[in-house]
């Protein structure tokens, strides 16, 4: 008797696993066949779940941000308590991940980002944690701020800013 496999299950599952391997190896530092050995399976075997080495992308970063919505329901104070618990929360992994997402993004056109699916959704996940402690309104200035802050705290060796 065959064996039977959830599809959507076991396409998630191998998404999960090479977010990790992404992570650790970058966009350009990975092959199919790399990911495939990591994962323990075929070439083929991989290509049957994910056609292209973007669509797994797109498929990683569908797993992986979703953990993007659930710090305003778990976070409880100010406004001010919540979005410092975001910012740790971005910061946890921030240096892999910008290095990850700018190494995906190397030699596409900004129309190509504008329209690139993964990079759409990661923004949308961001831009929906951060509106759902400060609205709307502010959304975008306040993810500016806090990326900014991120991006300045990493390039300064982890000093915190200075605000006075």
């Amino acid at each position: 008797m065959p064996k039977i496999i959830d599809h959507d299950a076991h396409s998630q599952d191998l998404a999960r696993r090479a977010a990790a391997y992404f992570s650790q190896h970058g966009y350009g530092g990975t092959s199919m066949r790399k990911i495939a050995q990591h994962l323990g399976l075929s070439k083929s075997a991989l290509y049957h779940y994910f056609p292209t080495k973007e669509a797994l992308f797109l498929a990683c970063t569908r797993q992986v941000m979703p953990g993007m919505d659930a710090l305003p329901q778990d976070v409880t104070g100010s406004e001010t308590d919540r979005l410092q618990a975001l910012k740790e929360m971005m910061g946890q992994d921030f240096a892999a991940e910008m290095a990850l997402i700018f190494d995906y993004l190397r030699g596409k056109s900004q129309a190509e980002i504008a329209q690139d699916e993964a990079m759409q959704l990661a923004l949308s996940a961001y831009r929906g944690a951060v509106a759902a402690i400060v609205g709307e309104t502010r959304s975008e200035q306040v993810l500016a701020q806090i990326m900014g802050e991120l991006m300045l705290a990493y390039l300064s060796g982890g000093k915190a800013i200075d605000r006075t």
